[in-house]
């Protein structure tokens, strides 16, 4: 394996090891004047068809099932039923799943270069110092929205920063359920929750 090729490689495997080792964080924020509690039913705001070709392109449209159907039982166990349809339904549920290439936050840096032009990172003449062109690394994110049906008011928004875009089969349906779990752990207090099963009599 060559030196340009080792590099991302021990990027990728470092920012693996490191993700697996932490616990998911997902970030929220609300309207304090709205609150979800008056989402007793919800529809799903299709807009997939609205996205750029590109987007839809490189997409996996079975992540993106496997994400609805995460997102169904998370409102279901918070007492959020599915409506018969869009019209009747009390809040509509905006959903997002992707990644995208970002800056590197801590480049530009100096670096020592060995040998010739790593792929353009720069001018790296043989043992010189040269300044390093920003790299950029790849970010994933899932999002949930909710907004009020009737209003379209937006009421809560809640992610978590993960790239799940690359995984498929079991792999991307337990993963994409575990980053949604962790979104529905954040669902604002004071909101209805579905209760409890009756206990079966002996």
């Amino acid at each position: 394996m060559t030196i340009r090729s080792l590099v991302p490689a021990l990027a990728v495997a470092t920012a693996l090891a490191l993700l697996s080792g932490c616990a998911l964080e997902a970030r929220t924020d609300s309207d304090p004047r709205a609150s979800v509690g008056s989402c007793h039913t919800y529809a799903f705001a299709d807009s997939i068809e609205s996205r750029p070709e590109a987007a839809t392109a490189f997409g996996n449209p079975l992540n993106e099932k496997r994400l609805r159907d995460a997102i169904a039982a998370g409102l279901n166990a918070h007492g959020v039923s599915a409506a018969t349809d869009s019209a009747s339904a009390d809040c509509l549920v905006g959903y997002a799943i992707g990644s995208r290439l970002a800056p590197d936050p801590a480049s530009p840096r100096f670096s020592w270069g060995l040998g010739m032009g790593w792929g353009g990172w720069g001018r790296r003449g043989f043992g010189s110092l040269a300044w390093e062109a920003p790299y950029d690394y790849r970010e994933g994110r899932v999002t949930v929205n909710l907004y009020d049906a009737h209003s379209h008011q937006a009421l809560w928004h809640a992610y978590v920063d993960v790239d799940v875009t690359g995984l498929t089969g079991a792999d991307a349906e337990q993963r994409i359920k575990t980053v949604v779990d962790a979104i529905f752990k954040k669902y604002p207090a004071g909101a209805p929750v579905a209760p409890a099963a009756p206990a079966a009599r002996s």
